[in-house]
């Protein structure tokens, strides 16, 4: 119990706990000076002298919260009583707590009486960290060495004294490195802020108070998770999700596999059965995989605050040497658009399961795209990195359509980019950044739209972009006979000479002025039957962009006597849609069952489009050769069947 007052003094201290992290996040958005963390890739965490988080603020991801309690811990365990008061550490170790080297974290210990009593903590994810390539994304990296500096534990801050000699080694280490000063500084005063906002409540409360307060502001969490667990079906489930590939195992997707056990003591999650570490960089290390079924759990409660009493109803088992463990040296940085994001979605398939009315289809992947070189346009050439990431479509749920154009899960606090701003920092121009019709799944509720961005390189030399996402392959699939989303994959100057499709992930991929790089975004997958939505709603999405006439009458069946886009005005033909209907449900079963390469030769011979594909035939192809992928479209094929019952569906 809370010494000093009860349930109301707890609230307020609750509250104030939150608002002082959000003026840590604050403090990094106002004074960074990079595009990325004012575009909100920053987190901030209050923590207790265990290394406990206490309280995340309002604006902070998951998926950054969900570790920074083991970054903490990775800094006790280092220095254990070689910490003192003014000391300040630095930490992007993803074997030391972290999640990937781009996430810098600064660490700083609040002392009171000699005695260590919190550690506030603030999170960024820097523009460049080193590597092979501007930006730090290479799928290419077999290996850590490859991605980046590597910072494990690391005083830079000795009892208020700036370690000038070691932050000038990190800062070598990086490109464009001024603007990197900037964030740091920025990090290092957020985690000041959080420390003197401490120091104020403990003046106006009393230190034992606000200390019984992060033991009790940890308890209630615990307690309320508890209940809410208490009300639901004990048992197990298990389904698997994919990566598109393994580069070292040849074609086939990668499977992560994600059983959910709830018991009377709390949520189980067993990984075992995941593919081994892959030879590219979209492992996950423990604290990235742990992160992903925090982040994942937390979808479906919304209601409770996000501190360590929510991992003490949460075990994982997570095996190591495989995708969602992976060891070092392993290269991890892209687990955010590989392991992430499959565990996130396969975890939010479970709960959809134990809890119906809550039930969301697959999501679209997250993506980072990096274009990096020498900017031209101000006569002196200087380094720039081009960072950025796109919006897409939130899978169906059970009684509505997903969102449109929304952030990743990754990054559900991330801003996107305003265009006018990247072009004023950097030489790159946009053509379009618009909803991407079709992209969205089909179902009873439609998964959620996604985008499409091009842009044009202007004034610039030595540049390369590297490209961090997946799905081209593994779709963003529907549930209870809902359809997927629309493939990953960025186009080099597409409808031109030169055109050429990239894929979903790549690296070091030379540009020159004048080329132009597009890429869409996934919808997120339907949920139900798509020939059961109502033709009036498929109507609305017709007239509002969201699905094009073909596909309507493709995916749902629907058929219109009369559509003039520009007076927004169309007519159903009911008896035409009635009798398509039953002609594609007669026929779609034979669909998944006909041979892979005959699809791909009719897809060839344009008499399919790619969606026809996916969505009628679960066939996967490869797109630079436009040949079909039997072991990927027999696992494609299975997971369509397996996830077509099992959900109820609002109708």
């Amino acid at each position: 119990m809370l010494s000093g007052g009860g349930a109301i003094t707890l609230e307020v201290l609750g509250n104030a706990f939150a608002t002082l992290v959000d003026q840590m996040t604050e403090q990094i958005q106002r004074t960074c000076t990079s595009f990325v963390l004012y575009s909100g890739d920053c987190s901030c965490c209050l923590c207790d002298a265990r290394g406990d988080i206490v309280m995340q603020g309002s604006r902070d991801i998951a998926s950054h919260v969900g570790t920074m309690h083991l970054t903490a811990h990775a800094v006790l365990d280092r220095f254990g009583s070689d910490i003192h008061p003014g000391d300040v550490f630095l930490v992007n170790d993803p074997f030391s707590g972290g999640t990937h080297v781009p996430d810098m974290r600064v660490v700083r210990p609040v002392f009171d009486g000699g005695e260590l009593i919190a550690m506030t903590e603030a999170n960024g994810h820097w523009d460049d960290v080193g590597g092979s390539v501007p930006g730090s994304f290479d799928i290419g990296a077999r290996d850590l060495y490859r991605e980046g500096l590597r910072v494990p534990p690391l005083r830079i801050v000795d009892r208020g004294t700036r370690r000038g000699d070691v932050i000038d080694l990190v800062l070598a280490n990086v490109r464009v490195a001024h603007d990197r000063v900037g964030d740091l500084e920025a990090q290092i005063e957020a985690t000041a802020v959080g420390e003197a906002r401490l120091r104020e409540l403990i003046a106006r409360h009393g230190r034992e108070v606000v200390l019984d307060a992060f033991t009790e502001c940890q308890d209630y969490v615990e307690r309320m998770a508890r209940a809410q667990l208490a009300r639901l079906p004990r048992g197990s489930w298990v389904t698997e999700d994919y990566i598109d590939r393994d580069p070292d195992r040849g074609e086939g997707l990668v499977p992560i596999r994600v059983r959910l056990t709830l018991t009377d003591e709390g949520i189980e999650y067993d990984l075992s059965g995941s593919a081994p570490a892959i030879g590219s960089f979209h492992n996950a290390a423990l604290g990235g995989a742990f992160s992903a079924l925090v982040a994942g759990t937390k979808m479906f409660f919304p209601e409770l605050p996000l501190n360590s009493g929510f991992y003490r109803v949460l075990t994982a088992e997570l095996p190591a040497g495989s995708v969602v463990n992976a060891q070092p040296p392993s290269a991890v940085t892209g687990f955010t658009s590989g392991t992430f994001e499959k565990i996130v979605n396969a975890v939010c398939e479970l709960w959809s399961r134990v809890m119906p009315e809550r039930a969301i289809a697959c999501s679209f992947n997250l993506e980072y795209m990096l274009v990096g070189g020498q900017d031209l346009r101000d006569g002196e050439p200087r380094e720039f990195i081009w960072h950025d990431w796109n919006a897409g479509g939130w899978g169906g749920r059970a009684d509505r359509d997903g969102f449109n154009a929304g952030p990743s899960y990754f990054g559900a606090g991330l801003k996107i980019q305003p265009f006018e701003g990247q072009e004023r920092l950097c030489p790159v121009r946009t053509h379009h950044h618009r909803l991407l019709a079709d992209s969205g799944g089909p179902g009873r509720w439609r998964g959620g739209v996604g985008v499409e961005k091009a842009i044009e390189l202007t004034d610039a030399a030595g540049t390369v972009a590297s490209y961090c996402c997946d799905r081209e392959r593994s779709v963003a699939w529907g549930l209870a006979g809902g359809l997927a989303g629309y493939p990953h994959g960025a186009t080099l100057n597409p409808g031109a000479r030169g055109e050429r499709f990239l894929g979903a992930c790549f690296a070091d991929v030379a540009m020159a002025t004048g080329d132009v790089l597009a890429r869409p975004s996934s919808g997120g997958g339907g949920i139900g039957d798509p020939l059961t939505r109502d033709p009036s709603a498929v109507r609305e999405d017709v007239l509002d962009g969201y699905v094009s006439v073909r596909r309507a009458a493709r995916d749902y069946g629907v058929v219109f006597a009369r559509v003039d886009l520009v007076a927004l005005e169309a007519a159903v033909d009911e008896p035409a849609t009635a009798a398509l209907r039953r002609e594609i449900a007669a026929q779609r079963d034979g669909w998944l069952n006909e041979d892979p390469a005959s699809v791909a030769t009719r897809l060839r011979a344009g008499e399919l489009d790619l969606l026809d594909t996916i969505r009628r035939y679960g066939v996967v192809i490869d797109r630079h050769t436009g040949a079909a992928l039997p072991r990927s479209t027999e696992q494609l094929r299975a997971a369509i069947a397996r996830r077509r019952g099992g959900v109820a569906v609002a109708r």
